[in-house]
């Protein structure tokens, strides 16, 4: 009996050393930051594999007869016929509130020469959105301080909303915009002491940048004392394509952790044109198809995984948000080659930049007539959805009536009215860059705009009035600004005092 228990002892024991032998395979070939490897039986799907020497490289192959892994780091020590193993563990990165304020490549790890990072745990890099069931509708404004975008295409916690336009045409401005005004609220909130006001977090992902542009958006951010708040992730254009593809992943993993442990982030993704170019290489030395290809390797399968992991979640889940913006650079205006339209039709609305208007001065260059934001006036404050409800429409009646007006035609007086007023309105939501202006601010000049008290201004100092307005209202009606911001609504009460502001302020500004 004990003889019969020995041999059967002794299978069991053979089985498991051949079961461990399985799980070590030999790499068949190695090139361009890939390794076909052989005898990874067990291997799973994103799986870490342990080349040695402090090496490790990623299962994305699974074939019958090999896997294909890229390899994360210096590739050149990798020879072929050598030993590798499967870890058992899915490719992972630091997330939580120690990598505010630093910035970290696409494996979590710091490149900003500030010592190590302090995070104890950690998140997969590829991970499931949540459900329908965990989500909940966007009803809480993400505040860019960009007057056009918050009165006209207005932001939500948990949108997703895509920049796109040519290059050069301000695209990165407009997520840094909303990066610093979410400092500045943050800051005063902190500096207030309000436990009330939920702080929004910044995760900027630099994807394919040179390395002086990243450098360049870094010191704006310090500048503006939005660091603090603000986790940047760079995979630079020196990077290998394995890392720029990687880093959007990494990125919404550590955005997700503030929205797993309810609190807010905002996650910049710039941008997804680069990324889908490094993962067409990927996919290319990998020999799987790359571009429009079926699910799962195509690359409307790459972003809408990444893009569907931002999301309001239920108060039952956390009550926390992700809010994603996209950035694409298109090829001459054109937003109906592929990889626009998929991130189109993956977003909830889009921020459009045209340069014409960038270089007519007109700057956001937001084009009113293709920007759109499928979550509207729910993600507006009440005050701002009073004074510019009628605003995008009357701007888009102005830029039809000005293109008919170059004609020379006589133009009867309301015409000719709608096309003052409109001049007034393009001159108002002019902004210079870095330059994020306070929701209480935007509400007051808006209304004075809606109400005629610019209309008397000569068009070329609309923006002097402005200014001069803003100054009058930040420094001698503080109350007023503050009540403004408090009660979120122009009651009827508030709508005298400002009345009679902007009236007072008219008397001394000529």
């Amino acid at each position: 009996m004990s003889t019969l228990l020995q041999e059967i002892e002794a299978q069991i024991a053979g089985v498991k050393t051949s079961v461990a032998k399985q799980n070590v395979g030999t790499v068949r070939e190695i090139g361009d930051g890939v390794a076909k490897i052989e005898g990874l039986t067990d291997v799973m799907l994103n799986e870490m594999i342990d080349f040695g020497n402090g090496i490790t490289g990623l299962a994305l192959n699974l074939e019958e007869t090999e896997v294909g892994a890229i390899i994360l780091g210096d590739y050149t020590s990798i020879k072929e016929g050598q030993e590798v193993r499967t870890t058992g563990k899915l490719l992972q990165v630091p997330v939580g509130k120690g990598l505010l304020g630093r910035v970290v490549n696409s494996l979590g790890q710091p490149v900003d020469g500030k010592g190590p990072i302090k995070s104890d745990v950690s998140y997969p890099v590829e991970k499931i959105a949540p459900g329908i069931i965990k989500r909940k509708s966007v009803n809480q404004p993400v505040q860019t301080g960009i007057m056009a975008v918050d009165a006209m295409i207005p932001i939500g916690r948990g949108q997703r909303e895509l920049i796109i336009g040519d290059r050069s045409t301000g695209k990165t401005t407009i997520g840094v915009d909303a990066m610093i005004n979410q400092a500045r609220i943050n800051q005063a909130a902190d500096a207030a002491g309000d436990k009330d006001t939920r702080r929004l977090y910044n995760i900027y992902v630099a994807i394919g940048q040179k390395q002086s542009n990243v450098a360049r958006v870094v010191s704006v951010l310090e500048e503006a004392g939005a660091m603090p708040y603000t986790i940047v992730v760079v995979a630079s254009a020196s990077d290998s394509a394995t890392n720029q593809y990687l880093a959007p992943f990494s990125g919404a993993a550590i955005g997700e952790w503030f929205m797993d442990n309810g609190m807010d982030a905002l996650i910049i993704f710039d941008d997804l044109s680069k990324h889908a170019t490094a993962y067409r290489q990927v996919s290319l030395v990998l020999k799987r198809p790359s571009g429009r290809e079926a699910y799962p390797g195509d690359v409307f399968y790459l972003h809408s995984r990444l893009l569907e992991r931002s999301a309001r979640l239920g108060e039952k889940y956390g009550n926390g948000s992700l809010t994603a913006l996209p950035i694409i650079e298109t090829q001459l205006g054109d937003v109906s080659a592929y990889i626009p339209t998929n991130v189109i039709s993956i977003t909830d609305g889009q921020i459009y930049l045209e340069t014409d208007l960038f270089y007519q001065g007109i700057r956001p260059a937001i084009s009113v007539g293709l920007s759109v934001s499928r979550v509207g006036s729910a993600a507006q404050i009440k005050a701002m959805k009073q004074v510019a409800g009628r605003v995008k429409l009357e701007l888009a009646q102005f830029r039809e009536l000005a293109a008919f007006a170059q004609f020379g035609s006589d133009l009867d007086a309301k015409t000719q009215a709608q096309i003052e007023r409109g001049k007034r309105i393009v001159e108002i939501f002019k902004q210079p860059q870095y330059k994020p202006i306070p929701i209480e601010v935007q509400v007051a000049v808006l209304w004075a705009g809606q109400n005629g008290y610019f209309d008397d201004v000569p068009v070329d100092r609309v923006k002097h009035a402005q200014a001069k307005m803003t100054d009058y209202l930040t420094s001698r009606k503080t109350d007023l600004m503050a009540k403004i911001a408090k009660e979120k609504a122009l009651s009827d009460a508030l709508t005298a005092d400002l009345k009679a502001a902007v009236m007072e302020f008219k008397q001394t500004y000529k």
